[in-house]
């Protein structure tokens, strides 16, 4: 559970160990934010600016002479890696970002209650954080670094019918004209040479998108996007594993990058 990792870090850390957390404890670099999205008062506030935010395709320098990284949320990691080039060219008006997440029973953790049960999730497209989700104070942190300003996102998941994946379809509206190419180009010169990111958009077939299906039991994340002319909106669309790229896989890929391993290593089948 969130929270109890908080005491095993420190005395790790204290003893000069290189740690990779993959609970919640350490992701947030601003100790209010903890109040506001965990309900609960950081223990160890001096230590949140000690820890590196997980993301290798963002952070690979930091991580490569980090002592402590802090994993990402599922649903944060695969939102934020497809809104990032986005904000990084100022292309969308920053003030209106919506998320709706789709993720399978797997993302409701190890504990099983009532409403995993299959006789309860079976054929269930189920709202259960509509507002306020803790994952979107990560999204908010990690998209602020890049606009250099404070920025707020509309975070809405829903559980699905499925046991494991993710699809994060991100609402955003262009602030300049941009076609299809303008939009390749970008998102290539951000993700063309990483590993784990696979570019999405095919113009026939039945799978044109990023589709869940596609990614599970892998450390992919696959991003596509579709333009709406008449909402002058811009659709960026992204799909993970949350046992994976939200989880276990980036764990594996932020140890490769410390260690200075190839970083596909023991991830990449």
């Amino acid at each position: 559970p969130h929270g109890t990792a908080a005491d095993i870090v420190k005395a790790l850390y204290d003893r000069g160990m290189k740690i990779i957390d993959l609970s919640a404890d350490f992701r947030l670099h601003n100790p209010e934010d903890y109040t506001k999205w965990y309900g609960w008062e950081h223990k160890y506030p001096d230590y949140l600016s000690k820890s590196v935010f997980g993301v290798p395709e963002l952070h690979r320098d930091k991580i490569k002479n980090a002592q402590l990284v802090s994993c990402p949320g599922c649903m944060a990691v695969t939102s934020m890696l497809a809104l990032y080039p986005l904000i990084k060219n100022d292309l969308i008006d920053i003030d209106h970002i919506v998320v709706d997440s789709k993720i399978g029973s797997s993302g409701a953790g190890a504990g099983g209650t009532s409403g995993t049960q299959h006789a309860m999730r079976a054929g269930v497209i189920r709202p259960y954080k509509p507002a306020k989700h803790r994952h979107t104070g990560e999204i908010e942190q990690e998209l602020s670094e890049v606009a250099g300003k404070k920025i707020k996102v509309a975070m809405s998941p829903h559980a699905v019918d499925i046991v494991r994946g993710i699809l994060c379809t991100n609402h955003t509206f262009l602030k300049k004209q941009v076609d299809e190419k303008d939009l390749w180009k970008i998102y290539r010169a951000e993700f063309g040479e990483e590993k784990f990111i696979r570019l999405i958009r095919d113009k026939n077939g039945m799978y044109k998108f990023p589709d869940p299906k596609f990614v599970v039991g892998s450390n992919f994340c696959d991003i596509g996007f579709d333009l709406d002319d008449d909402n002058n909106r811009l659709i960026a669309l992204s799909a993970s594993d949350n046992l994976m790229k939200g989880a276990a896989g980036s764990a594996i890929q932020n140890m490769n990058v410390m260690s200075g391993f190839d970083e596909t290593q023991g991830i990449m089948y």
